[in-house]
């Protein structure tokens, strides 16, 4: 049998959390050790708390936790980065919200995937560095379907495994990629994919974040990625990303030029 200490330590970022009795709250954690983590934080919501401010969404922390019968509980936290920039502007603040609740819908309860948990920190970093690049959301996708191993195929049919060729290809969320126009099966849901949505897609999955400016993307194109890649992910999640909602609620609402 593997003996678990009680008390352990981990650094984690806080995805959500919901207020619990009259001063507690049930906090959501991604963790590097434990990818998610539901945990109590008694007391938290008391003027005199040593906790007060520390365990706000999207802010990184160190946590000392006790393990519970049912659910851990927050002993310490220490805020180490709580991407301020990002926070104070409520667009920014989505975006970063909308990350956080993917992270919510595709991490694993008690299972580790530093793989997305880097991926997680990356991007936020980079949002708050470049705020109005939406393709940093795409490439958040797109890397949170492959390290969460839902990896979309871009270079081959997933029907017939042949070379997708140009001019050739559509889309289908539900197979996981391109399809060519030879192999449409009944009852799949297929899409459009223009060979310009094709080449940022295969860029982001060769790329890194920090490649993303060298990119030219206009409204259309910026338009269809977001549908295909929406598209993967929620028939993957297969529920409402309500954030998502609210954050197209904003950017259509936004005048032009602002």
């Amino acid at each position: 049998m593997i003996r678990r200490d009680r008390n352990y330590r981990t650094e984690g970022v806080v995805l959500k959390s919901m207020v619990l009795g009259e001063a507690d709250l049930l906090v959501t954690f991604y963790t590097k050790e434990t990818g998610k983590n539901k945990a109590i934080a008694r007391g938290v919501r008391k003027p005199t708390s040593r906790l007060v401010g520390h365990l706000e969404p999207l802010t990184r922390v160190e946590l000392s936790m006790a393990r519970g019968k049912n659910l851990d509980v927050v002993n310490q936290a220490e805020a180490l980065y709580g991407f301020a920039s990002l926070k104070n502007h409520l667009t920014n603040l989505s975006k970063g919200l909308y990350i956080a609740e993917l992270v919510d819908g595709f991490g694993v309860e008690g299972s580790a995937n530093l793989e997305l948990y880097c991926l997680m920190i990356k991007t936020l970093l980079h949002l708050e560095r470049n705020p109005e690049l939406d393709l940093a959301l795409r490439y958040f996708e797109l890397h949170l379907l492959k390290s969460s191993g839902f990896g979309l195929e871009l270079y081959n049919c997933v029907q017939c495994r042949e070379r997708i060729l140009e001019n050739n290809h559509q889309f289908s969320p539900d197979l996981g990629g391109t399809i060519c126009s030879y192999c449409v099966p009944p009852s799949v849901l297929i899409k459009p994919l223009s060979l310009r949505a094709l080449k940022v897609l295969r860029f982001f999955d060769r790329s890194g974040l920090s490649n993303l400016a060298t990119l030219n993307v206009d409204k259309t194109l910026s338009d269809e990625l977001a549908v295909l890649l929406g598209s993967g992910i929620s028939y993957w999640v297969d529920r409402e990303i309500r954030s998502k909602r609210f954050l197209e609620h904003l950017q259509y609402a936004r005048p032009e030029g602002v």
